[in-house]
């Protein structure tokens, strides 16, 4: 491709939305409580083994406070996507970054995907599955209302891109 709508490797300009930042939070305390539920509970059960259970349920816990605390914020600096007439570009990952564009003429289908938390803060993510081994791209953490209106726009713009999605 040529001229204004050459597909180039470019970082994304949008973000997601900020509310997605206490989603990650909530299923980094949800991941972190169950273990240390388990232990605790198991701790106070088994008088012999107390120590050695309820010493790795706080280390868990500090641990799991210290991720929730940092990596939501971390990760919303760095997730970023787009959505142009000719390619949908997204970056994603915080220790090894990924930057992936998938052309127009290359994608298969566009789905949203709300799961519990993502309905509870609002919240969807747009999945472009192409031709590609690599996978489909996701935009997560778009608002539930912007995700449906992103879906309708690259359904409307795939079907009017020449190509096979092959």
């Amino acid at each position: 491709m040529t001229g204004e709508n050459a597909v180039r490797l470019r970082p994304p300009r949008n973000t997601p939305d900020e509310r997605v930042i206490g989603q990650w939070r909530t299923q980094w305390l949800l991941l972190t409580a169950a273990p240390v539920v388990v232990l605790s509970v198991l701790g106070a059960l088994i008088a012999p083994a107390r120590t050695w259970l309820l010493v790795p349920a706080a280390v868990v816990a500090a641990i799991g406070l210290a991720c929730t605390a940092f990596f939501p914020r971390w990760w919303f600096s760095v997730h970023r996507w787009e959505v142009t007439d000719s390619a949908v570009y997204v970056r994603t990952g915080f220790l090894r970054q990924e930057s992936r564009i998938a052309p127009m003429s290359r994608i298969q289908t566009v789905d949203t995907v709300r799961g519990p938390l993502e309905q509870a803060f609002r919240l969807a993510t747009v999945t472009v599955t192409t031709a590609s081994a690599k996978g489909a791209l996701r935009i997560a953490g778009l608002d539930h209302e912007q995700a449906a209106e992103l879906a309708e726009r690259l359904t409307r713009i795939t079907q009017a891109t020449p190509g096979d999605a092959t």
